[in-house]
């Protein structure tokens, strides 16, 4: 598996679209009300540390995965129960993307289809590029993403235009002071997209050229950063703070207002567009991490078959882990990031470099 290569040009597409993937949709920092774009910034900053430490584990191991470099840390028998963890992280997170997804296309453009034929209809094609392997991954990174990030722009040259556009939506800053900041940071706005570059321990072996682990990496992360930072402003700027605390899809809301010479309306086509666009990278990020991450400890072959057995698992596990999508989100922003998030993406990685750093240090 380990001789297919992809370029860091290709890695920087495809874990940047699988960083802002969903993210873009949602309304990240909504209770820091207008000082959201802050709480993105903030996160950021934080996230660019993070990062350095999952660099600086593969710079310790680069030949390795991050469940192959867990039992050279930590040993055989204590790594298993965590590699484990970790697996049904990568298969659980993939059908919250998946559900993000079907929720957001059954209630626009595909009202009344059932979620399960969205769902498993995407993961069809999910499964058939993932096949082709990390190669075939990383060129549809090349081909994809630049669409990602056409339609994003030209959603904001447009919200732009329209007369509810206004920068004062954003103002005071730090009119509720710097506590709802905070508390929205960490462990949210750290963990919620920027944590969940961890996935990015599961490509660093397949990278050409390790020299540029770390400059993919921190690109990654400052990149991402600033367009949601970019994105929240253009959002507040049109909803203002009180409806984009309330609206589940605000990106998707703000575009529907757009409208020119009362002729050209509903770009919220382009959105729809960008959230299947981020949706692949997403899925498509935490499958091949699951599938890569089974064959390794299992000791198979290929991940062929695995892709397609994980697609089976993850389209069902997307429409039971909420009975609907408000508990969907509840679950998530409420017991998910702060219980599993926090220590898988975080906690765990830090124990994992000072260990790591210690066997280096003192050759044990």
């Amino acid at each position: 598996m380990k001789q297919a290569k992809i370029s860091g040009l290709q890695l920087f597409y495809v874990i940047l679209g699988f960083m802002l993937g969903t993210t873009m949709i949602l309304g990240l920092g909504a209770k820091a009300k207008q000082d959201a774009w802050l709480v993105i910034l903030i996160s950021m900053l934080c996230g660019l540390i993070l990062m350095g430490i999952f660099t600086q584990l593969s710079a310790y191991y680069p030949e390795d995965t991050l469940v192959e470099m867990i039992p050279k840390i930590i040993g055989k028998y204590l790594s298993f129960p965590l590699i484990i963890m970790y697996i049904l992280y990568f298969i659980y997170s993939a059908a919250r993307a998946c559900r993000d997804f079907g929720e957001l296309i059954v209630s626009t453009i595909l009202v009344g289809t059932p979620t399960v034929v969205v769902i498993g209809g995407f993961m069809v094609l999910m499964i058939y590029c993932l096949r082709g392997g990390v190669e075939t991954f990383g060129r549809m990174g090349e081909v994809v993403f630049p669409t990602y990030i056409f339609s994003l722009v030209a959603v904001w040259i447009l919200l732009m235009g329209i007369e509810q556009f206004e920068l004062k939506n954003l103002t005071p800053v730090l009119g509720n002071g710097i506590k709802p900041i905070v508390k929205e940071v960490f462990p949210g706005g750290l963990n919620f997209p920027f944590g969940e570059t961890v996935i990015i321990l599961m490509f660093f072996p397949f990278l050409n050229k390790m020299q540029n682990v770390r400059k993919v990496g921190m690109s990654i992360i400052f990149v991402g950063g600033i367009l949601l930072a970019v994105n929240l402003i253009m959002i507040l700027s049109v909803l203002g703070a009180e409806i984009f605390t309330k609206d589940f899809f605000p990106l998707l809301s703000a575009a529907r207002m757009v409208s020119i010479a009362d002729f050209l309306e509903r770009f919220d086509a382009l959105i729809i567009l960008m959230m299947v666009t981020g949706v692949f990278f997403k899925v498509g990020g935490w499958t091949f991490g699951a599938a890569v991450a089974i064959s390794q400890v299992f000791k198979l072959k290929q991940t062929r078959s695995l892709f397609l057995a994980l697609g089976i698992i993850i389209t069902p596990l997307s429409l039971i882990i909420g009975s609907n999508f408000v508990e969907h989100l509840e679950i998530g922003f409420e017991y998910f990031i702060p219980y599993f998030l926090l220590p898988l993406q975080t906690i765990i990685p830090i124990l994992l470099l000072c260990i790591a750093f210690i066997r280096k240090k003192f050759n044990l």
